[in-house]
């Protein structure tokens, strides 16, 4: 299993990005797919989900704000993350459950400027 996540950057409080995380090696479509955040000393944070069937969640942090989706041909799924504030610093992660393992992406580093 092969997670390559992208798309971080730099961007202003009030601007946007999307993160891409392209999944190998499992079957796309059974899998529910995560986004998590680290920021340094802390631990991961559940920021979205999307199950195989579509069905969405959110934490309170960024409901409203970020949306998760998925396109199964291309075997990614995507976090668009709209009125960014500093607080949303951190490295994002994508994440699996597959067979009993959880499989992470490597990171990809949000940065928020005031």
């Amino acid at each position: 299993v092969q997670l390559q996540a992208s798309g971080g950057g730099l961007v202003q409080a009030g601007g946007s990005l999307r993160l891409s995380c392209a999944a190998s090696g499992l079957n796309f479509r059974i899998n529910t797919m995560n986004w998590y955040r680290q920021t340094q000393g802390n631990e991961r944070e559940l920021v979205a989900t999307i199950t195989a069937e579509g069905s969405t969640d959110y934490s309170n942090s960024v409901k409203g704000r970020f949306t998760i989706s998925r396109i199964y041909a291309r075997r990614t799924v995507y976090l668009q993350m709209n009125s960014l504030i500093p607080e949303d610093t951190a490295v994002y992660y994508c994440n699996t459950p597959y067979r009993g393992v959880d499989w992470w992406g490597q990171g990809t580093q949000v940065t928020v400027s005031s």
